[in-house]
């Protein structure tokens, strides 16, 4: 497929963020892999893209209208949504093979200086950074589009009709913010029924269409969902959130007893069982309920790719671990150490999750009224 040229690329950051008087710079951020050994081809790919994308968009700044145009290259973080190191690389050379090699390559600066100076960003990075990007566009009030995982197969995402794409992202996140509970009923193998309750009192949907027209913003593109945080049971009243969590991993079915909004025991007979159970051993922030999603793009034509950037915009999914990005209360300091801070969506669809099948989504309202959100894996409410 082919990539996008030196006007795709104006016009998606002029789509993307909506002109304001003070954009002056955009930075393009890149991960470069600390170990040589954990570098993929897809990560390899996606470098090369970043660096041609910085080579377009300077070609064509005066076209979005932008004065510069940065290539922000750092030593990768090792896992999704983990914090981002002190300083960065502002690039005057062309990329090294692994972060051993960015010496002498450009002019090191602190992260916090970069985020000052320059108002737009595009993260096209391995591991995911929308959680420290949304912080700091909190305190620096610059926009973000993140981009984990981004390949050219997912060009096609970013050329549907956004429009619609926002109308249903909005209208369900008006549905989630009306709700104070959505009970999830998952049938498994076609006979075995599982369900859960997620607690959504004390909490406000978000909503991810794409489009960043505010400042001190950060998400995803391509984008379309809305998703919300359950409650964690920060105040005098414990979270309601429980119930029996069906996971497909690696074709093996895992079963999470949450209580709580929290993972407090995996039941299963195999190897992914007792990985998902040493996780929560050892990590216990790991088994909070970290988000309800609802993604749209299953309805716009679009497919798996793999990567959980596309793939979780297309049905339901619920994450696992860190929330504070979302306005929850599990953050870094809720882990034993950087490296294992994560966020890990769990996506509901069959071409992730074949052997299960998400029975209905309803959600219950304060005055005990009922709305079903979805039947059989599709949305009733479009």
């Amino acid at each position: 497929m082919p990539g996008l040229s030196e006007k795709d690329l104006v016009d998606l950051v002029r789509s993307v963020f909506p002109g304001d008087t003070g954009d002056r710079a955009l930075g393009i951020l890149v991960d470069i892999p600390r170990d040589p050994a954990r570098d993929n081809p897809d990560w390899k790919a996606r470098r090369a893209m970043a660096e041609d994308w910085h080579a377009r968009l300077k070609a064509g700044a005066a076209a979005v209208p932008l004065e510069t145009v940065l290539l922000v290259a750092y030593p990768d973080v090792g896992s999704n949504n983990a914090e981002l190191p002190a300083e960065a690389m502002i690039m005057k050379a062309g990329l090294p093979g692994d972060a051993s090699g960015l010496a002498g390559r450009g002019e090191v600066l602190p992260f916090e200086r970069i985020f000052r100076e320059t108002q737009l960003f595009l993260a096209p990075t391995e591991y995911s950074t929308t959680a420290p990007l949304k912080n700091a566009a909190g305190r620096h009030f610059f926009r973000a589009a993140t981009m984990p995982g981004f390949s050219e197969r997912m060009i096609p995402a970013l050329r549907i009709d956004y429009g619609e794409v926002g109308r249903r992202v909005g209208l369900l996140k008006a549905k989630l913010d009306r709700a104070a509970a959505a009970e999830v009923e998952f049938l498994v193998d076609g006979e075995r029924r599982c369900a859960m309750v997620f607690d959504l009192r004390h909490r406000t949907a978000h909503e991810s269409s794409g489009r960043f027209p505010v400042k001190g913003t950060a998400g995803n593109l391509p984008s379309g969902e809305a998703y919300i945080v359950p409650y964690e049971g920060e105040r005098k009243e414990a979270s309601l959130t429980e119930g029996i969590l069906p996971v497909e991993i690696d074709d093996e079915i895992v079963m999470f007893t949450v209580e709580g909004n929290r993972a407090v025991a995996v039941r299963g007979s195999g190897a992914a069982r007792e990985a998902e159970a040493a996780h929560l051993e050892r990590e216990p922030a790991y088994g909070n309920m970290a988000e309800l999603g609802f993604g749209v793009l299953g309805d716009f034509g679009l497919f798996p790719v793999g990567e959980i950037l596309l793939d979780e915009k297309l049905g339901l999914h619920i994450a696992f671990g860190r929330s504070d990005h979302f306005g929850g209360r599990v953050g870094p300091s809720d882990f034993s150490s950087a490296a294992e801070v994560i966020h890990l969506d769990r996506i509901y669809i069959p071409a992730t999750q074949p052997r299960i099948l998400v029975r209905s989504v309803v959600l219950r309202h304060p005055d005990s009224t009922l709305e079903v959100l979805m039947e059989n894996g599709r949305y009733t409410v479009f």
